[in-house]
């Protein structure tokens, strides 16, 4: 069975930092490609980050390039979203997200909200 567990969210002033983990179970983590998405109050999920399945590859919704890395540790089952230079419209909940067709399984999510 498809798991994806999200952590690392939380309250952070603008300018500041998270960096949020994704742990994958029940698949072969390091055949997939994975996904960072997000989604705010009152708005429809968008598109955060991708990465390859080794890991080499890696595409960022143009609001986010420059602050946010997508990584991943293929040895862990996890991948991770640094998120730098964070602004209050950051505020969502994130999600990770299997490429291909195990998209259809969503975890918790983690809140992130930036504000002072």
């Amino acid at each position: 069975q498809v798991q994806l567990v999200e952590s690392g969210g939380g309250l952070v002033q603008p300018g500041g930092s998270l960096r949020l983990s994704c742990a994958a179970s029940g698949f072969t983590f390091r055949s997939y490609a994975m996904r960072w998405y997000r989604q705010a109050p009152g708005k429809e999920r968008e598109l955060v980050a991708t990465i390859s399945a080794g890991g080499g590859s890696t595409n960022y919704a143009d609001s986010m390039k420059g602050r946010f890395t997508i990584s991943r540790d293929n040895a862990k089952n996890t991948v991770y979203l640094q998120m730098n230079s964070l602004k209050p419209e950051d505020t969502a909940v994130y999600y990770c997200n299997v490429v291909g067709r195990l998209s259809g399984y969503w975890g918790q999510g983690t809140q992130v909200t930036v504000s002072s």
